[in-house]
């Protein structure tokens, strides 16, 4: 039986397969972009008047003036500012924040497939609103795995996502989707869900993420905002089972982004030496000595503070221990953030949305020129310093030669104006016109 079923699987592989390339194959599609502004690596000075060549979905060169190409197709952006395609560090896109009457029936009466489901439409208008590759840190299950494939397939329309499947982290913490539930209704939950205590328990829980499919890693090492309990927001995760956490993510080839609000938190995770910090809430000076010792990014996702402060003060949105937090918590990043930019701390782009509404992940734009950091800065840390956290800057970040193309049009220039970024007219990603 085993044999033949085997024997399926091999026939079903090898008629799946792509065939052979041949003479008669058509050649790649040569797409010419006219480009009236053109920020090729953000952080440089942009060009101006230049055409940009884009071959089987590469960049294969810019060129100055509006060059045109016997059999090449050509993109008008002549009246544009163009630049790479946006790269969001922390997303969760297969959710969005419900009220709690909301929140407890879609948990009692829906499947992680539904959420899939929900992450068609969200991926589609994060794509929309410019955003061509996200890290997706956090998901009810396997719904990320499928979407994220799904997209790479080209069957779903949506941004190139690296996943982090479900988080990380202790029993009652913040990864903890079941605080708060009677134990009659609860499921058990373990390593293989995540949740583990002590650093055995820890490095089977990240080695299961990854044989599943987890393209980084992603732990709690504090409390959190939107977890169903009044445990506060500092250290949850012990520094021994932080160490076994980095080690076998490092071990096993990948990144390990910390959620990490309280003080404690954030120090002992970048102690265990991990990759970024998310949210960041209350950093202090010792965050910024080793921030800067270990090199680790800050991921600010000022977006989701200003959402959770602004809900904490509608009533009824969420019950008193999750209130409490956001109206502490959430007015705090900003200044935080300002606190480790001044200092030097590497930034990358994140907003959390999921927490607060997809499609509105410029307003992170918005809200880090507020705090200090020049135009030109918030747009790289969403380009050339998020491909760099993400391991593809050889993929993706600016716009030159054997890059992917992935490129975004605004109508303005948001070098002068920042809210030009909520103004997306034209998207690529991949060689593939998405919004024209």
């Amino acid at each position: 039986m085993r044999t033949r079923v085997m024997a399926l699987v091999c026939s079903m592989l090898t008629a799946a397969m792509p065939h052979a390339a041949t003479a008669q194959d058509e050649a790649p599609e040569r797409i010419a972009v006219h480009c009236g502004t053109l920020l090729a690596v953000p952080g440089e000075e942009p060009l101006r008047e230049v055409t940009l060549l884009i071959e089987g979905g590469e960049v294969v060169g810019v060129e100055p003036g509006y060059q045109h190409h016997e059999g090449a197709r050509e993109i008008d952006l002549r009246n544009k500012f163009v630049m790479p395609g946006l790269i969001d560090c922390h997303t969760h896109i297969t959710g969005e924040l419900q009220s709690k009457e909301e929140g407890l029936r879609r948990a009692l009466s829906e499947e992680v497939t539904h959420s899939a489901i929900d992450g068609t439409v969200y991926a589609r208008r994060t794509l929309m609103a410019g955003f061509t590759t996200v890290r997706n840190v956090g998901s009810a299950g396997s719904d990320i795995y499928a979407l994220r494939d799904r997209i790479a397939s080209g069957f779903v329309v949506g941004p190139r996502i690296l996943a982090a499947g479900q988080a990380v982290g202790v029993t009652g913490g913040h990864a903890d989707g079941t605080n708060g539930i009677s134990p009659i209704l609860r499921p058990e939950t373990g390593p293989m869900e995540g949740i583990a205590d002590g650093p055995y328990e820890v490095r089977r829980a990240v080695r299961e993420r990854i044989k599943r499919g987890s393209d980084l890693i992603k732990i709690t090492a504090t409390g959190g905002v939107l977890s169903n309990t009044a445990a506060g927001v500092d250290q949850q995760m012990f520094d021994d089972e932080l160490r076994a956490a980095v080690e076998t993510a490092h071990s096993m080839g990948r990144k390990i982004a910390a959620h990490a609000h309280g003080t404690n938190g954030i120090n002992a995770a970048l102690r265990a030496g991990v990759d970024s910090i998310e949210h960041g809430t209350y950093l202090d000076d010792e965050s910024i000595k080793l921030f800067l010792e270990h090199g680790a990014y800050l991921v600010p996702t000022i977006h989701a503070g200003k959402f959770v402060a602004a809900k904490a003060e509608e009533p009824g949105y969420f019950n008193d221990a999750i209130r409490a937090k956001a109206a502490a918590v959430g007015p705090q990043i900003q200044g935080s953030f300002a606190k480790a930019y001044k200092a030097g701390v590497k930034i990358a782009f994140g907003t959390d949305v999921g927490v607060g509404e997809h499609g509105t992940n410029w307003l992170e734009f918005v809200y880090m020129t507020e705090a200090g950091m020049p135009n030109s800065e918030a747009l790289a840390s969403a380009t050339v310093a998020a491909a760099d956290l993400l391991g593809i800057s050889d993929l993706v970040g600016t716009l030159e030669t054997g890059k992917r193309a992935d490129l975004i049009a605004v109508g303005g220039d948001p070098l002068t104006d920042i809210h030009a970024m909520g103004d997306v007219v034209f998207v690529m990603k991949g060689g593939q016109v998405f919004k024209d």
